[in-house]
């Protein structure tokens, strides 16, 4: 099987695998080589994969995943990988708070500029 992760701006990940371990909104579910063609919503989660190099991870936002003959698909804004679970959680851990910061700037410019925006408005009233 084909596993392809695809970010908004580039191709994260493309290789061959063996077994691919992912989450959807009903529940985790795992695919193999001859599983029946499907669409799934995923959660924000872990994606484990088996490829010849052994068990991978994949931390993953929200996205969805197609699966089609032996290709599986998925699609998603973010996504980090590693091939151990604690060293996972460290390097989600930095992104968010990298994010988190950004969000927190982002947000101080819109209301300034909604600030000054509704200001202008007044002043010509």
């Amino acid at each position: 099987m084909r596993l392809k992760v695809v970010l908004p701006m580039r191709i994260f990940l493309d290789q061959e695998v063996t077994k691919v371990v992912a989450e959807a909104t009903n529940g985790s579910f795992c695919l193999l080589p001859k599983h029946i063609d499907f669409v799934a919503a995923l959660v924000a989660g872990i994606i484990s994969f088996e490829s010849e190099n052994g068990e991978e991870y994949l931390a993953v936002d929200e996205g969805v995943l197609v699966k089609r003959a032996s290709e599986v698909r998925v699609s998603t804004r973010r996504a980090v990988r590693s091939k151990d679970l604690g060293e996972l959680k460290e390097i989600v851990k930095q992104e968010f708070r990298t994010l988190d910061e950004r969000e927190r700037k982002t947000r101080s410019i819109l209301a300034k500029l909604e600030a000054d925006f509704a200001k202008s408005l007044f002043e010509k009233m």
